[in-house]
């Protein structure tokens, strides 16, 4: 009673009404006295109008800015903007976690499969979130006023309603956002007009439907402030014509927010009506119930047992929700006992919205106080509908939406150590490679340096013993030559080809005597130099490239061969042998012979000659030689003995003498002999005996003289003339080699130098290639790093909007769920 009279006074003073919440009500309030309340709340009919008309003026019209609905609301609008950024955030990790999915390395296909599962989550999430409400749900037996109570609360009357059975089945009722009214039966989406309720769910009629069906009535949002608060009626057949009660609540009450059971004050709770919330509370936890005794109207005919009758049935009532069901304690359940007459204050507001006075509506005495009673049913329906939905429906949706963001950025976190792991691997490889490939530059330039003095000297040396072997071989060139045993035959055309088999004999051996010699050693060091430079280059380039250029860095398979290329054919094409017969002793050959020795011997003399001139200052004169006549002795003038001059004598001696030291033969001793006597018979002028003896003398002479020509000119035989023509060859092939002795040494230099030049330049293009590799796949890990350093940044975006979204689920709770 206490709290009625609490709820009456607020809505008569116009606070905003006491609750459960309020603290500072006075404790003189609940000490009012019945009968001065009764008193002052029956006022005649001229002041009750006047004071509906106020009520209706100051309160059914104000905005509903402030209604307690509005709390659902904009936490339902506030949970989609959030659910709208998860959304949007889950999407854009989604997208790039498939980028990254491409490196099985930092994201498997696992994680890729779980992201992806977020976003189907969050849809539906948000689907559910559009279609969240406040539901209130309306139980009792049948002809309790159920549907009245609705109508009442919507302000016009939208379901069946009369007496005995009316509603045959689940009717739910919510707002649309056009201005049409229609309705939907369960499972079509045909809109069908609003008139045909009174058909499919009024139990009079013959095309009613089952008592477990549901029809959708959608309503205008702007006919009834309720439904524009997202509020959706369901009202329901009596608890009391079917047995299916669990199914009821399966199908059509687990998502219910507010339950309202309409009791007949014209009687008691029923054992039906219990049973049903006995069983809504073992599905729900602790269920929101309000009680509402309807028709109190009826209790102006029996004022002497009204105040008996309402304490009774509030006592049932609040032991019924406290010891019974549970759900709430007994102040609790107090504030959630309301008497009211549905049916009087639908008239009333039907009234009201034509204009007229509320009171026009009143069936009996005391229509004010269950007027206002049922506007605090309101209230408290309002307020407790409100933030039961908001804990019910956004608590779950916004730990989920933790869930989901807190599962995220740990999934992240862990990608982003993977990364972070990855980018110092490649950092590292960076680091390495970048050094290899410094390191790699400067001992290649080193390498190069020493690899060019090294095939310098070996150039330098090549050459030095070339030159020194093939002098040796030119110095035996005799031995070679006399080896050549082909048949000799002095004839023009076989001459020829003697010589071509000579020339050919020459280069062979002499090729092969320099190949014996030197081939096998510069081989060796030539091949000594290459795998040293072989050793090296393979010090340059890494191991998983030398063994794919293995083949370009091996040496070559056969060792190196010196070409010789002496060329003998040509060089002694202008050989021409002289094998006419020459007398060694004749007059020409020995003058000859003479005068080649006096120019030797002042060449010798003259240098010395001038030295010492000089050496003393003197002028040096050079002296007039006087030419040596190619005439033979024997054909010079004179008369007898005395016609040889003086100077022809000492011509003639001085020819002996070299003769004699050169030859010491048989005709040196003649032409001696011969001067001698002359100088004899000069000096002592014994002509006489010159006649008696010199003529037996040049007699005996001469014809030794003969004897010797004839000697030789029949010992002038093939053999002679093969001699002699392998002499003349020889001399003639030595002069030619030596002339080509600096250029076959600086030719097997030369391919000395090719070999290693070449070898050098094929091992420094493979470490060029590789170098090249290297620099190519440093540029890789470059552009690798550039990606993994854009995925970290973008991970840690990605994290930070996970961290905002959780604060934002955070507020939301603070200001919509938390306790106020």
């Amino acid at each position: 009673m206490a709290a009625y009279l609490n709820r009456t006074i607020s809505l008569v003073t116009g606070q905003t009404g006491p609750s459960a919440n309020d603290k500072n009500s006075t404790p003189g309030t609940d000490t009012v006295d019945d009968s001065r309340h009764n008193l002052s709340l029956q006022p005649s009919a001229s002041s009750t109008s006047a004071n509906m008309s106020g009520i209706s003026d100051n309160r059914m019209y104000q905005p509903n800015d402030k209604s307690p609905l509005q709390i659902f609301v904009r936490a339902k609008k506030k949970i989609n903007d959030i659910y709208g950024e998860i959304e949007e955030y889950v999407l854009e990790t989604t997208i790039f976690i498939n980028a990254l999915h491409a490196d099985a390395e930092i994201v498997d296909k696992a994680e890729r499969e779980l992201f992806e599962s977020y976003v189907h989550k969050v849809a539906a999430i948000r689907e559910v979130l559009q279609r969240d409400h406040m539901k209130v749900a309306f139980f009792g037996r049948t002809s309790n006023g159920k549907s009245s109570v609705i109508n009442a609360m919507l302000r016009e009357k939208i379901l069946p309603s009369g007496i005995g059975h009316t509603t045959n089945c689940f009717c739910q009722v919510e707002g649309s956002d056009g201005g049409e009214a229609y309705l939907m039966k369960e499972s079509s989406d045909e809109k069908l007009n609003v008139v045909n309720i009174k058909q499919l769910a009024n139990a009079l009629c013959q095309e009613k439907l089952s008592e477990s069906s549901l029809v959708r009535i959608f309503w205008p949002r702007e006919r009834c402030s309720l439904l524009r608060d997202d509020v959706v009626f369901l009202d329901s057949p009596g608890v009391d014509v079917s047995p299916n009660l669990d199914d009821w609540i399966d199908n059509h009450c687990i998502n219910s927010d507010v339950f309202v059971l309409v009791l007949n004050a014209e009687s008691t709770m029923t054992r039906a009506e219990k049973q049903f919330f006995h069983t809504v509370s073992q599905k729900l936890s602790k269920p929101n119930i309000f009680i509402l005794n309807n028709r109190w109207d009826a209790s102006a005919n029996e004022p002497e047992f009204q105040e008996s009758v309402k304490s009774q049935h509030t006592e049932r009532c609040i032991d019924f929700l406290t010891k019974e069901l549970k759900v709430c304690n007994e102040k609790e359940a107090a504030e959630r006992v309301f008497f009211v007459s549905a049916r009087e204050t639908l008239q009333a507001r039907i009234e009201e919205s034509k204009g007229n006075p509320p009171h026009l509506g009143a069936i009996a005495e005391g229509f004010q106080i269950r007027y206002f009673e049922f506007q605090d049913f309101e209230r408290k329906f309002e307020e407790c509908i409100s933030q039961s939905a908001v804990k019910t429906k956004f608590q779950q949706h916004s730990s989920r939406g933790k869930s989901v963001s807190g599962d995220m950025r740990s999934m992240l976190d862990n990608i982003f150590e993977r990364i972070t792991i990855f980018r110092n691997l490649k950092q590292d490889q960076k680091n390495l490679l970048t050094e290899r490939i410094q390191g790699t530059e400067t001992q290649m330039m080193q390498v190069t340096r020493e690899m060019k003095m090294k095939i310098h000297n070996m150039v330098e040396e090549v050459e030095e013993k070339v030159s020194k072997a093939l002098n040796e071989e030119i110095w035996r060139l005799g031995v070679l030559i006399d080896e050549f045993n082909m048949p000799f035959h002095p004839e023009r055309l076989v001459l020829n080809i003697y010589k071509k088999e000579l020339n050919a004999h020459v280069e062979s051996g002499l090729g092969s005597n320099l190949r014996a010699r030197l081939s096998m050693a510069l081989a060796m060091n030539v091949e000594s130099a290459q795998t040293e430079m072989t050793d090296r280059m393979h010090a340059l380039v890494p191991n998983e490239q030398l063994l794919t250029n293995s083949a370009k860095l091996a040496v070559r398979t056969q060792p190196f061969e010196m070409l010789y290329s002496l060329n003998c054919q040509n060089l002694c094409a202008d050989f021409q042998e002289d094998l006419d017969f020459k007398f060694s002793w004749g007059i020409t050959a020995m003058i000859q012979r003479f005068t080649g020795k006096v120019r030797e011997r002042t060449k010798k003399q003259t240098p010395a000659l001038l030295n010492r001139q000089s050496s003393i200052g003197h002028t040096v004169v050079t002296p007039v030689s006087t030419p040596v006549e190619s005439t033979p002795v024997c054909l010079l003038p004179g008369s007898g003995v005395g016609g040889i001059t003086p100077e022809q004598l000492s011509v003639i001696s001085r020819f002996a003498l070299s003769s004699i030291g050169s030859q010491g033969t048989v005709g040196g001793l003649v032409v001696a002999g011969i001067v001698l006597l002359y100088r004899y018979v000069l000096k002592t002028e014994h002509l006489q005996m010159l006649k008696t003896i010199g003529w037996r003398v040049l007699v005996g002479i001469g014809a030794l003289y003969g004897c010797i020509y004839l000697y030789e000119r029949l010992s002038w035989t093939n053999s002679a003339k093969e001699r002699t023509f392998k002499s003349q060859y020889g001399r003639h092939a030595t002069k030619k080699l030596k002339m080509i002795v600096d250029l076959t040494s600086a030719n097997c230099s030369h391919q000395v130098q090719q070999e290693l030049s070449s070898t050098f330049a094929r091992l420094c293009r493979t470490v060029d290639t590789a170098t090249t590799d290297m620099n190519e796949e440093l540029k890789t890990l470059e552009a690798q790093l550039n990606v993994l350093e854009s995925n970290q940044k973008q991970l840690k975006l990605l994290r930070n909007k996970a961290n905002y979204i959780q604060n934002e689920l955070d507020i939301f709770e603070h200001n919509y769920i938390a306790p106020q």
